[in-house]
């Protein structure tokens, strides 16, 4: 695995971006795992601010790092990698991470009222923020009461709290834009979904998965089994990186 390289003789890196209500830090021990491996990682800050804005931001921190990429997406995180692969440039595979694959025209929020699997519409709090332009916008929070049920049931209840104590709000715009042409209808896909996702949906995650025609690991586990069961999913980004390597 380490010593795996592409045909221009490169060797992908693994580009990790995180969702709504969360960070960088939740790929923590994914991150460690790879860099045991040799392969090389990095973390991409997701502003959450909405699709057209965050998928410019992570296209242009993608397309700054040398050689292919593989990117995986956490949550809204797959929305933005959807969104944002193909104008990196580099990205020759994708890896959804309970993460979301729309479609070209679709919105989270519409994606989210099909799910019978998902409490999150009944767990955020919302409030408005300036934007810079004396104009306001809404932004998202889950209730800290909520968020161990809702986000992170498979983890313990401290460490939930703490998760939801640092957790990081997201505009409205981000389930509210649609998305361009999707990255999984020209590039490799890998989904691992969780089958106790009360946040996505594990049912929504299903579909979009099996439309994108994405090679599909289900886990039991929650929203956020890259922090539960960090070793589930680096076996999949793994899988991922020897099939779009040599």
């Amino acid at each position: 695995m380490t010593e795996a390289t592409t045909t221009n003789g490169a060797r992908p890196t693994v580009a990790l971006v995180h969702g709504a209500f969360a960070d960088s830090s939740g790929w923590d021990d994914v991150v460690a795992q790879l860099l045991a491996d040799g392969v090389g990682v990095r973390a991409v800050s997701n502003p959450l601010r909405g699709i057209t804005h965050d998928a410019a931001y992570v296209a242009s921190a993608l397309s700054q790092i040398e050689g292919p990429v593989l990117a995986v997406g956490h949550s809204y995180g797959g929305a933005v990698i959807t969104n944002a692969a193909l104008r990196a440039g580099n990205v020759v595979g994708l890896v959804y991470v309970a993460g979301f694959a729309p479609d070209e025209g679709e919105t989270l929020q519409d994606i989210e009222s099909d799910s019978k699997d998902s409490v999150l519409t009944t767990a955020l709090l919302q409030w408005s923020y300036p934007t810079g332009d004396s104009g306001t916008q809404t932004e998202f929070a889950i209730d800290p009461d909520r968020f161990h049920d809702a986000f992170a049931s498979d983890v313990s209840e401290e460490r939930a709290r703490v998760m939801a104590a640092t957790q990081r709000p997201i505009s409205a715009l981000g389930f509210g834009e649609p998305t361009a042409a999707p990255a999984w209808k020209s590039l490799p896909s890998w989904a691992v979904i969780p089958t106790g996702d009360r946040a996505a949906g594990s049912d929504v995650l299903r579909t979009m998965a099996a439309r994108a025609g994405a090679t599909v690991t289900e886990a039991e586990g929650s929203h956020v089994i890259m922090v539960s069961q960090p070793q589930v999913v680096t076996a999949v980004v793994r899988q991922a990186l020897q099939a779009v390597s040599a």
